[in-house]
């Protein structure tokens, strides 16, 4: 049975244009409380939507699980029958039953650190050592020792325990409360989807007549051991028996079963990117900027080359309008604005290269603009009167940042986001 975690429910693309900077970015405080001082973030774990955060998490985003299945499974198995003499340590060869693989979102990959913390947090809550590494169980037959003390009719068996669910994403964005005053709270952002992963295996052997813990492993390979039928209680030669027609077909529905996870996503429509953008007429807002790291010198500033990518740099006369952006195409919804974002002085949207989208700290650059998810950004905000950001890519759902403070240090995406506060950024009108 589906377990219920939290509520469910994403952050969808609006259709709402923002008509002006001025309401993208609400600078004046006018008839604002001061917004009170955010708490310390709790762990990823134990997050939920509406909890406090700070400017340094605007550049994060963390998982939170909605719902859980675990369900026994059987990898590998073989009856085996254990006659008088026959008794004492035996290798049995099993053979594949089915295979589980760790998948997490649409891709059923990785997905950057982001994937890696939706396990570790399916871990958390359900108390259970699951497998956080993107590996599956074997596909090869796989031999079983095991020390048979009395005759009978065994099923020997590998097994793990299937762990299935739903996640969501939380944002840190500004919250207009109650009273009229502005807060930092954790908001469901974009990125829910289905992940599956499984827990250690485990080996043994089971008769009809042992008493197991419904449920459980061992009960599912008595299941599959079919005790009700003819050849459980027929006299047999020691060895290996022949696959029942019950175990048959729990192996047809355990492969069936092994449809990945994606297929089910919770997910909006998958969004599209394209290697090649078209040329697309942008509607810009009025106002540029600069994208500073807060309260130091550096920038994001657009490449001349083609083959370059966005990096920091320090706005001096020769920039040449690199370090200026507008923000294009403009929507809101929930607070969250979502945007192109153009560069002035080379006349490309900002995007991260189709080639390497999938890849955790891929660097980001400018190309045409074009209708690509790629160059689709949303920009989470600091309360009214502050003009510090944080970035996702709509696309790949990776926050973006920095890996250190240097001039020509390239702007990278992260699954996860800057757990250092470096993917907290400044929108700096100009």
């Amino acid at each position: 049975m589906t377990r219920p975690i939290g509520s469910a429910g994403r952050i969808g693309r609006s259709a709402v244009a923002v008509t002006a900077a001025a309401a993208a970015w609400a600078v004046t405080a006018t008839g604002l409380t001061a917004a009170p001082a955010a708490a310390a973030p709790a762990a990823a774990t134990t997050l939920k939507p509406g909890d406090s955060c700070t400017v340094a998490d605007l550049g994060t985003r963390h998982p939170y699980i909605k719902t859980t299945e675990v369900t026994p499974t059987i990898t590998h198995f073989k009856g085996w029958f254990v006659t008088e003499g026959t008794t004492g340590t035996q290798t049995v060869s099993t053979s594949t039953q089915t295979t589980i693989a760790v998948s997490v979102g649409l891709n059923g990959g990785a997905d950057g650190k982001f994937g890696f913390d939706v396990l570790t947090s399916v871990g958390a809550t359900l108390g259970l050592n699951v497998k956080v590494d993107f590996t599956s169980t074997s596909t090869e037959s796989s031999a079983l020792t095991w020390n048979f003390a009395q005759p009978g009719y065994y099923g020997a068996y590998k097994g793990t325990k299937k762990v299935t669910g739903t996640y969501g994403s939380l944002n840190c964005n500004r919250v207009q409360q109650g009273d009229g005053s502005w807060a930092l709270k954790w908001i469901q952002g974009p990125g829910n989807g289905n992940f599956t992963t499984y827990t250690t295996l485990e080996e043994g052997v089971v008769r009809c007549q042992d008493k197991v813990p419904a449920n459980s492993i061992m009960a599912r390979a008595q299941f599959l051991l079919d005790c009700g039928a003819p050849t459980a209680k027929a006299a047999h030669p020691a060895g290996a028996v022949a696959p029942t027609a019950q175990q048959e077909q729990a192996q047809e529905q355990d492969r069936l079963a092994q449809t990945p996870a994606l297929a089910g996503d919770t997910s909006a429509a998958q969004p599209k990117a394209t290697g090649a953008s078209t040329l697309a007429a942008l509607n810009c807002e009025p106002g540029a900027y600069r994208i500073d790291v807060p309260g130091k010198v550096l920038n994001w500033s657009a490449p001349l080359l083609a083959n370059d990518g966005i990096r920091l740099r320090e706005s001096t006369f020769f920039s040449a309008h690199l370090d200026n952006w507008r923000l294009c195409n403009v929507t809101q919804n929930n607070g969250v604005i979502e945007a192109s974002l153009w560069n002035w002085g080379n006349g490309g949207c900002a995007t991260i290269p189709a080639g390497i989208a999938n890849q955790e700290q891929a660097y980001l650059t400018t190309a045409n603009c074009g209708e690509d998810d790629l160059q689709r950004f949303y920009v989470y905000r600091d309360v009214p009167g502050s003009p510090k950001v944080g970035l996702q890519n709509k696309y790949t759902g990776s926050m973006i940042g920095y890996d250190r403070y240097a001039d020509g240090d390239l702007i990278r995406q992260y699954g996860s986001g800057k757990q250092d506060g470096t993917g907290t950024f400044a929108m700096t009108g100009v």
